[in-house]
Order: structure tokens, then sequence, then C-alpha cells
């Protein structure tokens, strides 16, 4: 069980601020924000990010038939603020077994989005928006563009911009992604007053890589 934040690009551990420096130093990226613990899904843990994130929590809605909220977790501390959110998801895919969703909304710079996608920059790279897109999500009434980017093998990624930050979908496994593509996905910001979500949870997710204590 993971009791401490890791670095977001590469999950690795962490070096704590020090009398010398306020930020969270990892020994191959250097300075980072730190992604904290996982928590598990919960309404207390939706409320938890929705309060204090400084950039959106997307979540799919409505989701998709079957699938449900499987874990939160977010990239920040308390000097810098929530400066990126995760929100996962499982359900049921069109191909045997079921399928694993991450969305990921982050400040430019950040690397969680990267880090998932299982890249080494802190963004989908050069070129990534050359041509039409791949895929579009709604978001306020208006389509969000996302384009696939090359990721690990064992996973399909599509990322964007939205409201100024970086959106990423991470899918496991790969074949699941027509979910981006055709799924028509509409997504809302967690962080919106005066909207009553009833959330279906399930169980924690593995692919935020831990739990909170």
């Amino acid at each position: 069980m993971r009791a401490a934040p890791v670095c977001p690009r590469c999950f690795g551990p962490l070096r704590p601020p020090s009398a010398w420096s306020s930020a969270w130093r990892c020994g191959p990226h250097g300075d980072v924000l730190p992604l904290q613990p996982p928590r598990r899904p919960s309404s207390a843990a939706v409320e938890a990010i929705s309060r204090n994130a400084l950039v959106p929590a997307w979540l799919p809605w409505p989701l998709p038939q079957g699938w449900l909220v499987t874990g939160l977790a977010e990239a920040g501390d308390e000097r810098s603020g929530i400066r990126a959110t995760v929100i996962a998801l499982s359900g049921p895919s069109l191909i045997p077994g079921p399928a694993d969703l991450l969305i990921i909304a982050e400040e430019p710079g950040v690397g969680l989005g990267a880090g998932f996608a299982g890249l080494e920059g802190t963004d989908p790279g050069t070129g990534f928006d050359e041509g039409p897109p791949h895929a579009k999500v709604e978001i306020k009434g208006h389509p969000a563009a996302l384009w696939c980017v090359a990721a690990a093998p064992d996973r399909a990624v599509y990322a964007g911009e939205a409201l100024g930050n970086w959106l990423w979908t991470v899918v496991w496994p790969a074949e699941a992604g027509y979910l981006i593509t055709l799924a028509e996905l509409s997504l809302r910001d967690l962080r919106d007053q005066d909207q009553a979500l009833d959330l279906p949870f399930g169980a924690f997710s593995p692919r935020l890589g831990g739990e909170d204590a």
C-alpha cells in the first residue's frame, strides 16, 4: 500500500521539501508536483478533490452503461494546490473482459498524463495534433478535439486541450480505445456547483498504482 507521494512522471520516490528547498524532488526529473496517494472511490473523495482542485475534475456523464467510478487522484500539495486530477472508471468492454479508463486534467508541465501514457516527456509530443482529430468529447456544450498519442502498447491514449489545461484519456486494454472514438462522451467538471450526481462506485482501480491509508 503506497502512503507517500511519488513522481507524477515516473511514479518513483521523491525527496520531500527541506530547509533548503520547498519543492518535492525526483532523482531523474528534478522538482515536480507530487502525485498524492490515490483515493478510494467515495463521495468524500469526490468532494475533497472537487473542492480543492485548481484544474477541472472531468467525469463522463452520463456514464457508459455498466461503468463505475473506481478511484481518484491528484498532483500537488498544500503549497501549490491541486494542479492535476485523475478520475478512474471501469466497466464492460466490447471485447472480452473489462476495461479501465483514466481521465486526466493537468496544467502544462506537470507530466501526469504523459506518465500514465508511458511517455518520457511532460506532454503528448511535437506534432501530435497535426491533421484532423481522431476523437471528440463534449465539454459544456462544445466539442473538444482529441488526438491519438503513440504510447505504451497495452493502452490507448488520446490527448487534447480543454479550458486551458491538458486533457488526457488513457484506456486499457488498447483495443478498448473505441470508447473514446465512438461513445460520444460528454464530460462534466465535478467542481461545478448545483449538480446532484448519483455516482456509482466500484472496487478500487489498480491502474492508479496504490491506495491511501
